[in-house]
């Protein structure tokens, strides 16, 4: 599987889900454009110590060329920007992956329209929603230009698992659930193209993030399950990221165009495996996890 000569553009790269993209991108030998707000002179307000350098360095090392660009892709010219700078450094983009999140400190948990922060909210679907919109529509005509070009939207369940289970609150459900169908619409648009749209959800995801919540590392994430025993079921954030990888490579992409999908079940299709060798696939279980009243927390996704 190689990436050789491809250009991608991982945007919200500067942890979870989007460093572990942007890690297995440039390990197949991508060239990876990684934005977000977070660089080693500024922080976002999630007050964070990741950095979008560490993103880049990482893919570098992985083999590839990392790039680290400072983008709140919220801001149109921003966006316009970056990719206008791809364009006379690169010529190309091969892959777009819109991972832009940054709502963990924003929603509240089970509660109604009238109940959860107003501003909150609207911040949320303005964060999930218009990012990714601001960013396909100035990203996806470079990536037209050339045949088998990919956009993968990162969400937080599958679409079938969304259709119905009721997501923490209105705003958070609407978030994740517009992802799937962003994906769904692009496809239409990129298909005669002869590129490919699709929505993308890793499981329960260490991200680093979880791993802080529950008081442990990648080294002894085992120790979680004593007292959450669902989260044997989680993966790394390099695991998604090897399904993009896989994804990406594949000539035959385009029979998955406009599908919602997942890192476990790509990985059934592909034969990657996680980190550590394991094969998880949080979703054929996320019932079972419902059940139990232990919905995992959604800081682990992205």
């Amino acid at each position: 599987m190689s990436l050789e000569g491809k250009v991608a553009l991982v945007a919200g790269a500067t942890r979870g889900a989007g460093r572990g993209i942007a890690v297995e991108l440039g390990a197949a030998g991508a060239t990876v454009y990684v934005t977000g707000r977070t660089t080693r002179g500024q922080q976002s307000e999630y007050q964070r110590p990741e950095t979008i350098e560490e993103t880049a360095e990482l893919a570098t090392a992985a083999g590839g060329k990392g790039i680290a660009v400072q983008v709140d892709h919220l801001e149109p010219e921003a966006v316009k920007a970056l990719v206008e700078r791809i364009r006379r450094e690169e010529g190309r983009l091969d892959i777009l992956v819109n991972d832009i999140w940054g709502g963990e400190k924003l929603f509240e948990w089970n509660k109604s329209v009238w109940e959860h922060n107003l501003e909150n909210g609207l911040r949320i679907l303005r964060l999930a929603i218009d990012t990714h919109l601001i960013t396909a529509h100035y990203a996806l005509p470079l990536l037209i230009e050339r045949p088998g070009g990919l956009l993968v939207e990162v969400t937080d369940g599958t679409a079938k698992y969304n259709a119905d289970h009721y997501r923490l609150s209105p705003f958070y459900d609407l978030a994740k659930v517009s992802a799937n169908r962003m994906a769904w619409a692009h496809a239409k648009d990129l298909a005669p193209h002869g590129a490919t749209a699709v929505s993308l959800t890793p499981g329960w995801l260490r991200s680093e993030m979880m791993l802080e919540a529950f008081g442990v590392t990648e080294e002894n994430w085992r120790d979680a399950t004593k007292h959450q025993p669902h989260f044997v079921i989680s993966e790394t954030p390099r695991f998604v990221g090897r399904a993009v990888a896989a994804l990406a490579a594949d000539p035959d992409k385009a029979r998955f165009n406009g599908q919602s999908l997942s890192s476990g079940g790509l990985a059934q299709v592909y034969g990657f495996t996680d980190l550590d060798g394991s094969r998880p696939d949080c979703w054929r279980y996320m019932d079972e996890v419902m059940e139990a009243g232990k919905e995992a927390d959604a800081t682990g996704y992205r």
